[in-house]
């Protein structure tokens, strides 16, 4: 029995592709960490001053928090996904620069 996984190391033929979606997967992972932090600050506020109270604004609070999470961590959030994707990158060993080289005009050579 084999596992496959849709996630390949940087090679020089799809180095791009592999960090790009390296870095996707910890904005995911940096979203959960900030609707974690986003939900326990709305757990201080008044339930009467939002939405009315009760188990509906509990529900909604939850939601609220996790859109919040997500757009800030697609905003550049608090340098997590950041630093992950470097420190994945460092751990693994690759140095993209031998492969690719930023042109003046922003697109990469050989």
């Amino acid at each position: 029995m084999s596992i496959s996984t849709s996630y390949s190391l940087p090679t020089a033929a799809n180095p791009g592709r592999a960090i790009d979606r390296l870095k996707e997967k910890a904005v995911e992972l940096e979203g959960v960490f900030l609707n974690t932090l986003v939900a326990e600050m709305f757990k201080g506020l008044e339930t009467d001053s939002m939405f009315g109270g009760g188990h509906a604004e509990e529900t909604w609070r939850g939601m609220m928090a996790e859109q919040y999470a997500d757009l800030m961590a697609k905003a550049g959030g608090i340098g997590l996904a950041d630093q992950m994707v470097t420190a994945l990158i460092e751990q693994q060993h690759y140095d993209p620069a031998p492969v690719f080289r930023a042109s003046a005009i922003g697109a990469y050579e050989k």
